[in-house]
């Protein structure tokens, strides 16, 4: 185990798996921004068929793994583990996706941080020789969302100028021990961090800290640099806490000028009403399995560390005026060279 370990909080992989395939299926809203066209399908149906949206929130998660699991030439019965999770109680919204897939599953809740989770652990499960290949799935849903932690949609609450929209998508990657597709080296897990924030409706400040924390510590337990990726990407901070890393990292010294966020590249802030941009575990799903999967395909991108953050709450502990622990656990993904 020692000569995987590479400082406190980081893996690197001896025998890097690979990311075979992947799906992302979003929803009008989603489907209407500035990266539209990097999705696999567009749902304009915010029930996707079904009765209620957290039965539609299901069927969006079960069509995507069967997509990303087509393109893999594989059956959903034939993966090893599904690793999934959302933002609906006890991860129901997975669960009940997954009933009728007959594979081991491990439901997981990271809030927006779960695609990175979910990817991490499928990588680390594979790497030890505990599995050929795996699925990470990873969604979330805004009307399922806005049930349980805000309002209900006809209550008409007014949003803040600091909150930020969920995004209703789900993202799926087959992550495999052979095949072509980008490799995952390494994975740095992040600790919880809590600053004392308590404003719910201001998660990108709550969850910057959590992200400059695994980020820098990313750096030093690898030895690599910022430079050394062509994109740091988190999400999902939105508009406000992404300039609350940068200027944490510029009081070190650091300035980054390869970083960007999920929550921004999804949504166009100035022509669709989404605030300080998207969250959900659905936002940084989509934007890996579906826009930043096919810049590492087409050549514009090699060397990407992903950065999922989530804000780890509940409605209850909200209510009763707690502050809101944060995490931040970052991949490292790389193209291989021929």
């Amino acid at each position: 185990m020692t000569n995987k370990r590479c400082g406190r909080q980081t893996v690197t992989l001896s025998s890097p798996p690979v990311m075979t395939a992947s799906a992302a299926i979003v929803g009008q809203k989603e489907g209407s921004g500035p990266i539209k066209d990097r999705f696999d399908q567009t749902e304009p149906d915010a029930y996707f068929a079904q009765k209620t949206w957290e039965k539609g929130e299901s069927s969006m998660f079960e069509r995507c793994l069967n997509l990303a699991c087509k393109k893999s030439n594989i059956q959903p019965n034939q993966l090893d583990y599904i690793f999934s999770g959302d933002l609906q109680n006890q991860c129901a919204g997975a669960a009940y996706a997954m009933r009728s897939t007959n594979a081991p599953y491990f439901g997981l809740y990271g809030a927006c941080s779960t695609m990175a989770e979910s990817l991490a652990l499928a990588a680390m499960m594979i790497d030890g020789g505990y599995a050929h290949s795996c699925a990470a799935i990873t969604g979330s849903h805004f009307c399922t969302a806005e049930r349980q932690y805000r309002f209900p949609l006809g209550y008409g609450g007014v949003r803040t100028p600091t909150a930020q929209w969920t995004v209703t998508g789900s993202g799926c990657v087959i992550v495999s021990d052979r095949g072509p597709g980008p490799a995952i080296t390494s994975i740095t897990a992040g600790k919880i961090i809590d600053l004392g924030i308590k404003d719910i409706s201001n998660m990108g400040a709550a969850m910057a800290p959590a992200a400059y924390d695994t980020l820098k510590t990313h750096f030093e337990d690898t030895g690599r640099s910022p430079e050394d990726y062509d994109l740091i990407v988190t999400g999902d901070l939105g508009h406000l806490g992404h300039p609350i890393v940068s200027e944490l990292f510029q009081q070190d010294g650091v300035t980054l000028t390869n970083y960007d966020d999920c929550g921004r590249i999804i949504f166009d802030r100035e022509k669709q009403d989404v605030h300080a941009g998207g969250s959900g575990c659905g936002c940084s799903a989509v934007v890996l399995a579906g826009h930043l999967m096919r810049q590492m395909q087409e050549g514009k991108l090699h060397k990407l560390l992903f950065a999922a953050t989530g804000a780890l709450m509940s409605p209850t502990t909200s209510m009763q005026k707690e502050s809101i622990p944060a995490i931040c656990h970052a991949v490292s993904i790389e193209v291989r060279q021929a």
